[in-house]
């Protein structure tokens, strides 16, 4: 049995994966950019996206500084990951030895994954799909899939895992 030691270098030659989460989406999404960050060795760069907000500047730290949507709060807002969703994140994580980390981003979701895809030069970007119902098919009526708009307004490849498969001869949610 061989033991593998890396070192700082060995995990910055990493390539990256930029993996879009929602804390509502089963952890089947996690799991497979495990998969996939196992298999590629790289690194995930976990990002959820408030997409309520939008964002007005970029910290050092990796942080966003960003505005609500709502025209009657005039606060800056410092993005923050959940700590529970990150906790929870970490636990999945932590037996694995992939390295990651987490970003919590605001405004368009296919916009801000993008950008961060180009920000880190990522190999690609892996988003779920959503699972089957009304509010998620007029959601996704309105406001389009994140995974169709990253396919079509950005360079990078895109992984989507799918969550709730719907069987051959079964009408998609939108049909």
């Amino acid at each position: 049995m061989s033991e593998n030691h890396e070192t700082d270098n060995d995990v910055a030659a990493r390539p990256n994966l930029v993996v879009g989460v929602v804390r509502e989406q089963p952890d089947d999404v996690i799991r497979e950019a495990i998969r996939f960050g196992t298999m590629l060795r790289a690194s995930l760069v976990i990002a959820t996206v408030d997409p309520t907000r939008y964002t007005t500047g970029h910290n050092s730290d990796g942080s966003v500084a960003a505005f609500s949507i709502d025209p009657d709060t005039a606060e800056v807002i410092t993005e923050e990951f959940d700590a529970d969703f990150a906790a929870h994140l970490g636990s999945i994580l932590a037996p694995t030895g992939v390295p990651w980390t987490l970003h919590a981003l605001a405004g368009d979701p296919a916009h801000e994954l993008a950008r961060l895809a180009h920000e880190v030069d990522a190999v690609a970007i892996i988003v779920g799909t959503r699972k089957r119902g009304l509010r998620t098919s007029a959601h996704e009526f309105f406001n389009g899939s994140v995974a169709v708009h990253l396919a079509h307004r950005q360079h990078h490849p895109v992984i989507i895992i799918p969550l709730d498969p719907v069987a051959h001869g079964e009408r998609l949610p939108w049909e």
